[in-house]
């Protein structure tokens, strides 16, 4: 019997096939193209139970309606040689069968089961991260990173995991201890770096976080597109922090969209940051054009709630008529008590659509009611909160529309505990203070743009 990188026993596989098994589970855990080389040999491999099963697994983190079709097949190869695989291939090829079934739930308890045996499991790990992440589960994210230790504490993959699971609990002198030590083992791991992004993010640390992103983003160069675009949109969120406005753009130009136009994520983080951008007060330009003709091509998703909504800001603020579709089908979504996670798309998806079209539309008193109902539980629909703080600015936006200033100054003064110096925020609630005849705090706000901007380099 041979075996996987991390000394996990495979059954089925010759010398080709186990390099291919290999680049996959290192591919996937590092964000290198190579996770997909296994796609190229997979049907060389019929007697090869892991391998179709992370074929399977591949095609469903297209994160697009056809995903499951896409994966059915290899589930199903999987599926006839489990009866000579190994009882931890058996569990995967389960666990990947109920995410095509679309009953996450299993996937993750499956994944789970697999780390009590194998936590050096880093493909089970990372999938089983995956979903707990998406549902918002995050002290669920950080138990399952934590079931790799003491086991793995050579890998610098799983270090990284378990920092990003400790930075979503907010414990972040843990996070930023584990990034590091992922780090010391391998310098270039790019997910520790991630996790560093959002550490220097919550703590309010622009330059330092700046600094420390430009220090690395030369390691980022052979990613996949969407840890290649995502890391750098969190430097450019630094950027529109610190008010270098040149730099956002040239970020995005360059780093964050153009990547791999047609996939889910590298999508919303153009378009999320091109709203950004705006609220920031920075000239997009006719950018919004390419990424809702991209959007657009999706039709009706509805895979997944955080993906869907910023879906439907980028056609809602691009006046395409596929927004109304979408819409609807969201609205379908949210009906159908057959998926396990319907609860979310009534309660808190729905409301936070409803929110997002009507500022589209400039309703604004219609975006502060439906998004003020969805905002405290819009974890439920995934992301992490430094990507989830798009529908926060979309609220504080209309607020601002509606001339709500009072509570604009309220939201404005909350943001400012972790981003003191931010050029935008304060100029925004400089304004807030002006139309509130708070002069005096005004000229305070505006002195702390002006001296974030003096030190811009």
């Amino acid at each position: 019997m041979t075996h996987d990188l991390y000394g996990l026993p495979v059954t089925g596989a010759d010398a080709k096939m186990l390099q291919a098994i290999d680049d996959f589970i290192h591919g996937f855990i590092s964000f290198e193209p190579k996770a997909t080389n296994i796609m190229h040999v997979v049907s060389h491999a019929p007697d090869c139970c892991i391998a179709n099963t992370y074929t399977a697994m591949l095609w469903m983190l297209l994160e697009a309606p056809i995903a499951a079709n896409k994966a059915r097949p290899y589930i199903e190869v999987a599926e006839r040689c489990m009866a000579s695989a190994t009882p931890r291939e058996q569990t995967m090829t389960q666990a990947i069968r109920a995410w095509v079934d679309g009953d996450v739930p299993k996937t993750i308890a499956l994944c789970e089961a697999i780390l009590d045996d194998h936590p050096r499991d880093m493909a089970a790990l990372k999938l089983a991260q995956y979903h707990t992440f998406n549902g918002g589960d995050f002290a669920s994210m950080l138990r399952v990173a934590l079931k790799s230790m003491p086991a793995a504490d050579d890998i610098p993959y799983a270090h990284g995991m378990v920092s990003f699971g400790y930075e979503e609990c907010h414990l972040l002198d843990d996070a930023e201890a584990s990034a590091r030590k992922a780090m010391s083992l391998r310098h270039d791991e790019p997910w520790a770096h991630h996790t560093m992004a959002h550490v220097y993010l919550t703590r309010g640390q622009t330059n330092e976080g700046i600094a420390f992103l430009e220090g690395v983003a030369d390691t980022w160069g052979g990613l996949n597109s969407f840890m290649h675009s995502h890391n750098w949109w969190h430097l450019a969120l630094f950027y529109i922090s610190a008010g270098r406005h040149d730099d956002v753009l040239a970020a995005y130009d360059t780093h964050v969209w153009g990547l791999s136009k047609d996939y889910s994520q590298d999508q919303v983080g153009a378009a999320s940051l091109l709203a950004r951008m705006e609220f920031a007060g920075i000239n997009v330009g006719d950018r919004w054009g390419d990424v809702a003709d991209h959007v657009a091509k999706r039709g009706a998703d509805t895979v997944s709630p955080f993906l869907s909504l910023q879906y439907l800001y980028a056609l809602g603020r691009s006046k395409r008529l596929e927004t109304e579709a979408l819409l609807q089908a969201i609205e379908a979504r949210a009906e159908d008590e057959s998926q396990y996670d319907c609860h979310i798309w009534r309660d808190v998806a729905l409301w936070a659509a409803h929110g997002i079209a009507a500022h589209a539309a400039e309703d604004w008193d219609d975006a502060i009611r439906f998004l003020g109902k969805a905002l405290p539980r819009l974890a439920e629909c995934g992301g992490s909160h430094a990507q989830r703080d798009l529908f926060e600015q979309i609220h504080l936006d209309a607020l601002i529309q509606a001339g709500q200033s009072s509570k604009a100054q309220q939201v404005l003064e909350m943001r400012r505990t972790f981003d003191p110096g931010g050029v935008p925020l304060n100029l925004l609630l400089a304004d807030a203070y002006e139309n509130s005849g708070l002069p005096l705090q005004a000229e305070m706000a505006r002195a702390r743009a002006n001296a974030t901007q003096a030190t811009k380099h």
